[in-house]
């Protein structure tokens, strides 16, 4: 992953691990009730029924959607941990250059880098 996340800056980076390792527990804590607790499946088994999911979570009952949410819950904090240590050990790229005035002419725009504005002129004919 060379280059990648360059911008995130050493306190932002600080930040998201302070922010992971207090969320990280709550998020595990919550994936291990909704797997192995509850009174038992649910009425409505409908694996993608948001509504019988909330009515399952608050009677205690256990369903596969909480079961599927919690489970790539944790697996998303784990794939942001792996994004904010890998750029923890990034080295540091080189400063950005200011960008050079095109030609004599100034007509042109000077070339677009990624994530930055691209003017496209349209043309409509009918």
């Amino acid at each position: 992953m060379t280059g990648s996340h360059p911008d995130i800056g050493p306190e932002l980076r600080q930040l998201a691990q302070t922010i992971l390792d207090r969320l990280d527990p709550a998020v595990r804590l919550a994936a291990a009730r909704a797997a192995g607790s509850g009174d038992g499946p649910g009425k409505c088994q409908q694996v993608w029924c948001p509504v019988c999911a909330l009515a399952a979570l608050v009677a205690g009952e256990q369903h596969p959607l909480l079961t599927v949410v919690a489970e790539h819950s944790v697996a998303l904090l784990a794939v942001i941990r792996a994004i904010v240590e890998d750029t923890a050990n990034m080295p540091p790229g080189p400063p950005e250059t200011p960008p050079q005035p095109s030609g004599p002419s100034g007509d042109e725009p000077p070339p677009a880098g990624p994530g930055r504005y691209v003017h496209i002129p349209v043309t409509v004919e009918e």
